[in-house]
């Protein structure tokens, strides 16, 4: 009796434990749906005009911060690693624990509510909707984590919400380089920056130790180079105009400045930050692009203008939906 009555308090021990690892582990899984399946009631897209949606540093949320009260924030968005926004779509972009890295991309509506959940591998890195909220794209790392090494690449995705249609990796579109057909194994793009009529797109392609601004087609899906040294592109809110970041040093502490291109004209000039910005701007005005530089958001003339001006500490993605 005694030894069955040993086997039945092991018996019943391993089961407690296997039932205590089940449930650590179903909540593991299912932690990262609910921390980012969607916003506190009442905070959405629908904020006043010119409101500035950002990631908060400390918490992870989506946070908005109203034009007439730019010292303060409301935190009631879900946790993302990067956010994105237009017209009544979000896109989230969700890091998820452990080895080797995966990510969650949420498409959100415009209460960011969860639409529409996808896993796939690497580290988010940046996020774009287009104007209509229609189209989007986003970037990983699928090995390393910055673009200033020789030892990274990244998986760039776009999704159409018209068609539900997925391209998963567009290394494969046909690119025209220097007006020839470009073949090569080490080609990657990211930092997708769509135009107002959903089809036409600009992104960065790096081969052969060079980066390009190539102007995508998708309903012909192709892509030509433009112009060299053109990194982490974000077209202006009425088409003319590209922000990005430009390699101006050698020095890998600091490689990057703000430039600002001429898309009529190829014409371009350096914005008033002369710090290195390792970031994809976003134009939260006609004539004003902001970024994360530092922990904090920052706002700078597009014009190369002025001076830069922090606008939010502790912050970034920063985002004004239209």
């Amino acid at each position: 009796m005694t030894a069955r009555r040993l086997w039945a308090l092991l018996l019943g021990a391993l089961l407690l434990v296997g039932g205590a690892t089940a449930y650590t582990l179903r909540a593991a899984a299912e932690h990262p749906r609910a921390a980012a399946a969607g916003a506190d009631a009442g905070f959405g897209l629908d904020g006043p005009p010119g409101a500035l949606y950002l990631r908060d540093t400390a918490t992870g949320r989506v946070t908005r911060q109203d034009p007439a009260a730019p010292g303060s924030r409301l935190v009631g968005g879900p946790r993302c690693d990067r956010f994105h926004a237009a017209a009544t779509t979000a896109l989230c972009l969700q890091r998820r624990p452990g080895l080797p890295a995966r990510s969650y991309v949420l498409v959100l509506d415009r209460q960011l509510r969860e639409l529409r959940r996808m896993s796939l591998p690497g580290i988010p890195n940046r996020a774009r909707v287009s104007a209509s909220g229609r189209v989007l794209a986003w970037t990983t790392f699928a090995t390393g984590d910055s673009y200033n090494t020789s030892a990274f690449a990244t998986r760039t995705s776009i999704l159409d919400l018209r068609t539900g249609y997925l391209v998963k990796n567009i290394e494969q579109i046909p690119l025209t380089l220097d007006g020839r057909r470009h073949h090569a194994p080490d080609v990657n793009y990211w930092g997708v920056s769509f135009a107002r009529d959903d089809n036409r797109f600009y992104a960065t392609v790096s081969t052969q130790g060079r980066t390009h601004l190539v102007e995508g087609d998708l309903r012909n899906w192709s892509a030509r180079a433009i112009k060299e040294n053109v990194e982490c592109p974000s077209l202006s809110p009425d088409g003319t105009r590209i922000a990005y970041k430009k390699k101006v040093s050698t020095d890998s502490a600091a490689p990057w400045r703000l430039y600002v291109l001429d898309l009529a004209t190829l014409r371009e000039h350096p914005l008033a930050d002369t710090r290195s910005v390792d970031d994809q701007a976003s134009w939260t005005g006609p004539g004003t692009v902001s970024y994360a530089y530092g922990g904090d958001v920052w706002s700078v003339p597009a014009d190369g203008t002025g001076e830069p001006r922090r606008v939010a500490a502790g912050a970034s993605s920063p985002v004004v939906p239209r």
